[in-house]
This record gives structure tokens, C-alpha cells and sequence, in this order.
């Protein structure tokens, strides 16, 4: 079928993945535009690192697209960065990518798509959109399990996914480099983002503290029988799993076990105590089905972006959480992460956000 007469928006950030989507969509017969959403001001004139307007604006010029720089700065501080800092000051270990995803990218980029009068919107995800037999539309991991985003993606809606190209699903990193090099593409090795796009690498503590009113003080580690062992300096510092940057000698070596923001209070203790044997996850978001069955769905798990898939048991709760039986304990799972639920042929039944009160 001819894609002739059919248009698409590209969200660019200014790096190789979003710029080759670009091209290769145009390659593809696509009537192409490229938008920048700058989400994020650093308050000295420079962007983040997923928004960098001019080198997306000279990829466009190369291409020979339209191109529109957008800003959403606001929608991104009450969507991402207020949730993210009100996270952590309540002892949560948030992941700020898929709020953005969900709540900020799509929603400009499909608002934007009917602006233009747009078919489709697309982004340099690898991962890759389906439609399945019931109707419903999910997103399957990547062709190279290294570059799969499929975690970052699990909250999008059906309406969403609709309209979603995602063309690097079968590519690896090295060919979309190739193929940026051989279209001319200055960015073609540009280094990819690693930290989070408003908050410089270790700082996060200080920019928590600089946009919370809450107060954030020193508390007390304790072992889990509640003895005192030592103080930390405030829960934001720490994340469930964490073993470096303790500041405390115990002989062994310590993990944080848990976060208590009603006592503030941080629990210690030994490696082998961080697995869990069932997670909670709520505000669960379902992708390839409408709802869980009633008996326990098998299926694989990753509570974590970089984690490989564990086989586990989905089973469906009264109030609209979902339990998570692993076939064998997980380790440092922590709680405001999510849980993302995969079949055994890489689609993604959904996921959720890692309920505190099971762990």
C-alpha cells in the first residue's frame, strides 16, 4: 500500500534515532514533519538533552522537511517534574521517561497531528506497534534486546498507539548510525542521553530539594528490627537497592532494604533480604488485552528498564491492582518503578506502577 499522500509528524529530539525516523519515513513515501517539544528550560538559555532544538532544526533543513519547534514546558513541569519531586520526597524511586511518554510527548504529538492534519505521529523508539487478532493495539520489543524501549511505552493508550510509526524496531544502533551517515546527517554520531534530561548526573537530590516544600531532614537507618544504626541524610538521597553512598560502616555489606517517609526512617540489611517474592503493582495500564483473565495469566516480567525478563504469574485484584507472582524471587524492587507484563512472543500485556505496601 502506497504511503503517497499520507502524512506523518515526527517528534525530534535533535539526536540520530529521531532523525533517522525521520528519513526513513520520507524514504517511505511520507509527507514528513518534524516537531521539537521542548519540555525542559535549564534557566541558562540551554535546552535538554531531548529537545535540542537547532540540531533538529538543521536535521529537518538536510531532509528538506517542515519543521516546528513547540513548547510545553509547563505541561511537562505538572506532568513529569512536580510527580517526579513529590516521588522522591515521599521515599519513591519514580521513573520520570514513561510519565513524559504518556502524558507530554503523545498528547502534543497527537494534538499536533490533527493540527497539521497528520495520519500518524512518530518517534525513534525501538520497539515496534501491532495491531493484534482482538483489535487492540500494543507495542513488541525490539528485533536487539539491548536497545528495546518497550518499558518506557507500556502507559500509552489505545488511542495513542493508533497513530503511532515506530520504524527502528528491527534496527540496531550501529546500521541507524550507517544509515544517518550515508543520508549526510551531522548528528550521525552524536552521543546518546544517559541521564535524565532535567537533572545533571548525582544532582538530584539538590533539585528536589529546590522545588519541594517539604521538609527534608535527617532520620535515622535502622537494621529491620528497628534498631537505630546510624543517620542518613534525608530519603531523597536513597533508593531501594541502593548500596553505595551510605555513609555508614556496618561490617558487612548493607543495602537499603526500605524507605519509611511516615517515621522517616530508612531500613538496612543484607543483600539476600531485598528479594521479593510477590510485587503490587497499581494504576495498572492493559495493552494487548482489555482485562486479565480470573485465573493467574503466565506471562514474563522486568521491574526495572535494563532488567531481563522473569517468567512470572499476573493475577487480577478486586481493586484494580494487579499481583505479580515471580517463578523465582526479584531482587531491589522499589517501589514507584514499574512492573511492565510481556507475553512469550515479546508483545506487552501492560504494566504498572510498583505499589509501597506490598514491599
Amino acid at each position: 500500500m502506497s504511503n503517497t499522500g499520507k502524512k506523518v509528524v515526527v517528534g525530534m529530539s535533535g539526536g540520530v534515532d529521531s532523525a533517522v525516523t525521520a528519513y526513513l519515513l520520507k524514504e517511505q513515501g511520507y509527507e514528513v514533519i518534524g516537531v521539537t517539544l521542548r519540555v525542559w528550560d535549564a534557566g541558562n538559555g540551554e535546552d535538554g538533552k531531548c529537545c535540542e532544538i537547532d540540531d533538529a532544526r538543521r536535521t529537518a533543513e538536510i531532509l528538506g522537511i517542515r519543521y516546528h519547534p513547540h513548547n510545553c514546558t509547563s505541561l511537562f513541569t505538572r506532568c513529569v517534574i512536580n510527580p517526579f519531586v513529590d516521588a522522591y520526597a515521599n521515599g519513591l524511586t519514580p521513573n520520570p521517561c514513561i510519565e513524559c511518554n504518556r502524558y507530554v510527548k503523545w498528547e502534543k504529538l497527537l494534538e499536533l497531528m490533527n493540527i497539521f492534519e497528520a495520519d500518524y505521529v512518530a518517534t525513534g523508539h525501538y520497539a515496534y506497534v501491532d495491531k493484534l487478532s482482538n483489535g487492540r493495539y500494543t507495542v513488541r520489543t525490539a528485533d536487539h534486546a539491548a536497545k528495546d524501549q518497550t518499558y518506557m511505552l507500556y502507559k500509552l493508550t489505545q488511542d495513542q498507539l493508533k497513530h503511532t510509526l515506530m520504524p527502528l524496531g528491527g534496527l540496531t544502533k550501529e546500521e541507524v548510525r550507517n544509515i544517518a551517515k550515508e543520508a549526510g546527517l551531522p548528528c550521525a554520531n552524536k552521543e546518546d542521553s544517559q541521564d535524565i534530561c532535567f537533572v545533571e548526573s548525582g544532582k538530584h537530590p539538590q533539585f528536589i530539594e529546590s522545588r519541594t516544600t517539604k521538609e527534608l531532614a535527617e532520620g535515622n537507618f535502622t537494621d529491620e528490627e528497628g534498631n537505630i544504626l546510624g543517620r542518613h541524610k534525608g530519603i531523597h538521597h536513597y533508593t531501594v537497592g541502593q548500596r553505595k553512598g551510605l555513609g555508614i560502616a556496618l561490617g558487612f555489606p548493607a543495602f537499603v532494604l526500605k524507605i519509611c517517609p511516615e517515621d522517616n526512617t530508612i531500613v538496612l540489611g543484607p543483600e539476600f533480604s531485598l528479594t521479593k517474592d510477590e510485587i503490587i503493582c497499581r494504576d495498572v495500564n492493559l495493552m494487548s488485552m482489555e482485562t486479565l483473565p480470573d485465573s493467574p495469566l503466565p506471562c514474563f516480567v522486568k521491574t526495572r528498564y535494563h532488567q531481563p525478563v522473569r517468567p512470572a504469574s499476573l493475577v487480577r485484584l478486586d481493586d484494580g491492582k494487579v499481583k505479580v507472582l515471580p517463578e523465582a524471587s526479584i531482587k531491589g524492587v522499589s517501589p514507584g518503578q514499574s512492573c511492565v507484563f510481556y507475553d512469550k512472543d515479546g508483545y506487552v500485556i501492560g504494566g504498572g506502577i510498583i505499589d509501597r505496601s506490598s514491599l
